[in-house]
């Protein structure tokens, strides 16, 4: 029982990909895609699927006020990432949210 919510919870996000994928995409351009980006579209479905695994496991071991801002500092990782990575420009409005973001996710997790 306990894997079965996360499995329905995936099932109808892949139903719902699937319909957007449909109507906005012929499916016949599928084969366009290059293998390296396949590839790395399936290690993101894998890291998806081990993230949510941890965070239900999380929910599990601790309290849904404390698990849930730890999660939402992903947020944080992406921005920097972004930036690191990927070249992106961090604003101040950007710098300014992800501070208040850490602020506000470390403040719930530590009460």
């Amino acid at each position: 029982m306990r894997c079965l919510p996360g499995a329905v919870r995936t099932t109808v996000i892949l139903v719902v990909a699937w319909d957007i994928a449909a109507a906005t995409v012929p499916l016949g351009e599928l084969g366009q895609i290059s293998k390296r980006t396949l590839l790395y579209l399936v290690l993101l479905g894998v890291a998806t699927g081990l993230s949510w695994l941890c965070y239900f496991r999380a929910l599990q071991l601790g309290e849904a006020s404390r698990v849930a801002p730890i999660d939402k500092l992903s947020l944080v990782f992406v921005a920097l990432f972004a930036a690191m990575f990927l070249g992106e420009r961090l604003t101040m409005g950007t710098v300014a949210g992800v501070a208040l973001i850490t602020a506000g996710a470390v403040t719930l997790a530590i009460q």
